[in-house]
């Protein structure tokens, strides 16, 4: 019988996720600007969510960039 290897979270379960907390983010954003998967993060459904919204909400207050400062 296979098993599967269980991903812990990076985040805690009671941890909260902010717009504000850029270095939070900054885990769960590729180079090029775009969010990363849950599979690939091992974040929970609701994490995930929470953590879309959260770097959506910075995006737009100019807190987060939408894509690299070095690109073209």
């Amino acid at each position: 019988m296979v098993s599967k290897k269980q991903r812990t979270s990076p985040i805690n379960l009671n941890q909260k996720i902010d717009y504000k907390d850029i270095d939070l983010l900054r885990l769960f954003v590729t180079e090029q600007g775009k969010i990363l998967p849950r599979r690939a993060t091992g974040v929970t459904i609701q994490q995930q969510r929470k953590l879309a919204k959260a770097i959506k909400r910075a995006r737009m207050l100019s807190l987060f960039s939408f894509i690299a400062s070095n690109s073209i």
